[in-house]
């Protein structure tokens, strides 16, 4: 899964995914060209049964950041800019709430919801473009042939359009799987889930700030729109964070009251706004998060470890990962009845531990 890091310029978007992703992009001398990096999926579940294991490796879940350069409609009529946005699955928005004299804001006050508002106004400006010239081609080829496909897709554009014309994103459009596969092709900016990340100032109580943030700058009702998510990390620290052993950064978290990092927190929200979750298998050898998405069946779970696991499927021996870690080990939870066998119908929790029995 991609998510593509966008925002105004000086917001602190590539500081935040170099720290993400541990990715040097000053090599690069192209402004306008695309960097990728990899981040992992922090899972403190995973950690624990590890350390129950003791195996030969830990394999964390990692999503793939997509770092752009600055938003803009001038950027936004692209081709390479816009090829990289609609090949993204969501999209990580950088929104500035820090105060700092020698960093210009774009827009001079800063503002983050009316920096979310004209970042949004520019995503479904790019999406209405799009469609009105495939209407205009949809109109000359109907004239032509009547067709019951492009008929279908005519209605459903002209939809969209009316409804981004109410200066809504198309994530907020109800749409049936049907129109979703209709449209898919089209990889609308405006539909793709959206998580808005307030990049908030360095303060004696950053725990606090933190928690508070979302509520604080108005985001709250934001957070509440369909594929919509916020959060808060304060990239100044992220970046001393990173530079960091484990044993400092414990330290240094909790003289800001944190628990975890700002960005173990975008990680996870951006995970479950892609309708991600993980389960888990353990062993001697390897111990590993796998990515599913949610309400999928044992079966197709099978199949995200290898494809013949699938194919030769007959059952998942499943244990949720807190049973198997009170239990201490397979056999004992075997024996207490806690691991039970699901077929290939059952749909698998985020968490659960799976061992799959396949005939071949």
């Amino acid at each position: 899964m991609k998510s593509g890091i966008i925002g105004l310029p000086q917001v602190g978007k590539s500081s935040l995914f170099k720290i993400l992703t541990k990715t040097d992009v000053s090599g690069h001398a192209n402004p306008r060209e695309a960097h990728l990096g990899v981040a992992t999926v922090p899972d403190d579940r995973l950690d624990r049964l590890a350390a129950l294991y003791n195996p030969k490796k830990t394999v964390h879940a990692t999503i793939q950041y997509v770092d752009v350069a600055a938003i803009g409609q001038e950027a936004l009529k692209a081709a390479d800019y816009l090829g990289n946005l609609r090949q993204v699955d969501s999209l990580t928005h950088v929104v500035r709430a820090f105060e700092d004299a020698s960093i210009p804001h774009a827009a001079g006050d800063i503002n983050p919801l009316s920096d979310i508002k004209n970042v949004e106004f520019d995503l479904m400006l790019s999406d209405l473009g799009q469609i009105e010239k495939r209407l205009e081609r949809l109109e000359k080829d109907l004239k032509k042939m009547r067709s019951a496909d492009l008929e279908k897709e005519n209605e459903l554009l002209k939809k969209a359009k009316a409804f981004l014309e109410t200066e809504k994103p198309l994530r907020e459009m109800e749409m049936t799987k049907e129109d979703k596969k209709l449209i898919r092709g089209f990889m609308f900016l405006s539909e793709k889930s959206i998580l808005h990340v307030l990049n908030i100032a360095e303060s004696a109580d950053l725990g606090k700030d933190l928690d508070e943030a979302v509520s604080k700058y108005g985001l709250s009702e934001i957070a509440t729109h369909m594929n919509t998510g916020a959060t808060a990390v304060c990239g100044k620290v992220e970046a001393e964070l990173a530079e960091m052993s484990d044993e400092d950064a414990e330290e240094f978290l909790s003289s800001y009251n944190l628990k975890e990092s700002g960005l173990s927190r975008l990680i996870r929200k951006t995970y479950d706004l892609l309708g991600l979750i993980s389960f888990l298998t353990v062993g001697e050898d390897e111990c590993r998060a796998w990515t599913i998405t949610r309400g999928m069946r044992a079966v197709e779970a099978a199949g995200a470890i290898h494809s013949d696991l699938e194919k030769h499927f007959i059952r998942a021996e499943t244990i949720h990962w807190d049973k198997l870690l009170a239990a201490g080990s397979e056999a004992v939870a075997r024996s207490q009845g806690t691991l039970r066998l699901e077929g290939k119908d059952y749909i698998v929790q985020d968490g659960d531990v799976l061992h799959i029995r396949h005939s071949g």
